[in-house]
């Protein structure tokens, strides 16, 4: 199985997240979990996600909920720039920064690390690790534009949240796998969340 770091930030979109997190634990994958304030709240309004505490009590309740296993999941506080993944000399196999908020991707993108996610961001492209950050925002404004524009040079992956309808949807779950499944992919990962075009 491979080590995953999964950011959320304060951008609507959080059951991308809560998706994400669910099919990686389910498959057995180790993962790395920071959460920014503003994506607290978010996770607590968009999912039945409700996280308060200590960095200790956030992680049990997080393990809790998609019913982790002893020691596949850990979870640091934004403000914990003593976390390992904020060091290069510790490896992770990608890193996915969903919701990211306009923030969090200016910082990103200008090498601002004034917090753990964007420290950890920092350090995915400076090792030349896999990135993916998904941007959720409209519309979006020249600055943002340029701002993924630097990512992606970088060779960072950006994967806006933005749902096809091909796959026939018929309820919100199944826009919410389609974005997944691209970020799965995008991760190494095969999945069925959605089907392929012309399948």
């Amino acid at each position: 199985m491979s080590t995953y770091t999964i950011a959320v930030t304060g951008a609507s979109g959080a059951p991308y997240a809560h998706r994400l997190l669910q099919v990686l634990i389910k498959r057995g994958h180790t993962i790395f979990v920071s959460i920014s304030g503003e994506g607290m709240s978010i996770l607590s309004d968009e999912t039945n996600l409700h996280l308060k505490g200590s960095e200790t009590d956030i992680q049990y309740d997080i393990m809790k909920h998609f019913e982790a296993k002893e020691g596949q999941l850990t979870y640091f506080d934004e403000g914990n720039m003593y976390a390992p993944i904020a060091s290069g000399s510790f490896g992770v196999d990608a890193m996915v920064v969903i919701p990211c908020s306009m923030k969090t991707l200016s910082s990103i993108a200008n090498g601002n690390s004034s917090n753990l996610i964007e420290r950890a961001a920092d350090v995915m492209i400076k090792e030349r690790r896999k990135l993916i950050i998904v941007p959720r925002e409209t519309p979006l404004s020249a600055i943002h534009l340029n701002n993924m524009l630097i990512l992606a040079r970088l060779g960072c992956h950006i994967i806006p949240a933005m749902p096809a309808f091909y796959h026939h949807p018929k309820e919100i779950g199944d826009l919410v796998d389609f974005i997944v499944g691209r970020i799965l992919s995008a991760m190494g990962i095969e999945n069925d969340l959605t089907a392929p075009w012309g399948l």
